[in-house]
């Protein structure tokens, strides 16, 4: 298997850098995602595609009959950078750059659809090949697991790499539990009680502790004004 790899190594190759040299934003992934259905379609992967506006999900069935779902999952998207690389691939696209990989994870999973079909007779069950779209903070995998990329079959193990410069060429590394990083948002709702300016110790103010506790996050709070009880 590996020297099958290294055989097709200059498609992976000259694939890879035409998505560099094209990067499209989520949501945006038109030529990308053209890219990629015609490889399949060279291939004879049937697929689907327009899932989550330009993800497509191909499916490989092997010859040795029922058996597990497994799926490879690579992301399609750019970001929104001003490359100043200087290699001959360079994006194209003024403001918007694979400054993540993204390019390379799309190349490496149309390299392993074309070793996969290739020896399809020699495994049972399904392999589901799925390019994501937005996966730059956009919930494009919510979208895609929306659109039922899990099942039909039901999908039952899931994978992905990224690429990592400071690992040697030609090594892979994993290891148990989370890995590497991710982005959310969430609301914090500050409940506020009003007093005298004198008696700061006997108030709750949410500017100081939007402040102190939530900063730089952006912050919406609801204040409720408790009068101070009066005095004779």
């Amino acid at each position: 298997m590996l020297d099958a790899a290294r055989a097709i190594q200059p498609i992976i190759v000259e694939d890879r850098r035409r998505i560099h040299s094209h990067p499209e934003l989520a949501y945006r992934e038109q030529e990308t995602s053209t890219l990629v259905r015609t490889r399949l379609e060279k291939l004879g992967i049937p697929f689907q595609s327009a899932l989550a506006e330009t993800g497509v999900v191909a499916t490989i069935k092997g010859g040795m009959g029922a058996g597990s779902c497994v799926l490879l999952r690579a992301d399609m998207d750019a970001l929104p950078i001003e490359e100043r690389s200087g290699v001959s691939f360079a994006s194209q696209v003024s403001g918007v750059m694979h400054a993540c990989g993204h390019d390379a994870h799309t190349a490496i999973l149309l390299g392993a659809a074309r070793l996969l079909v290739e020896r399809r007779a020699g495994f049972a069950g399904t392999v589901k090949l799925v390019f994501q779209p937005a996966e730059e903070g956009a919930g494009g995998a919510q979208r895609m697991i929306g659109a039922g990329v899990l099942t039909d079959p039901p999908v039952d193990a899931a994978f992905a790499l990224h690429v990592r410069p400071s690992l040697a060429a030609g090594k892979v590394a994993c290891s148990a539990g989370p890995q590497l990083a991710g982005a959310d948002a969430f609301r914090i709702t500050i409940q506020g009680r009003g007093g005298h300016a004198a008696e700061p110790h006997k108030a709750v103010d949410p500017v100081v502790i939007g402040r102190r506790w939530c900063w730089p996050f952006r912050l919406s709070w609801r204040a409720r004004w408790i009068p101070p009880p009066r005095r004779c």
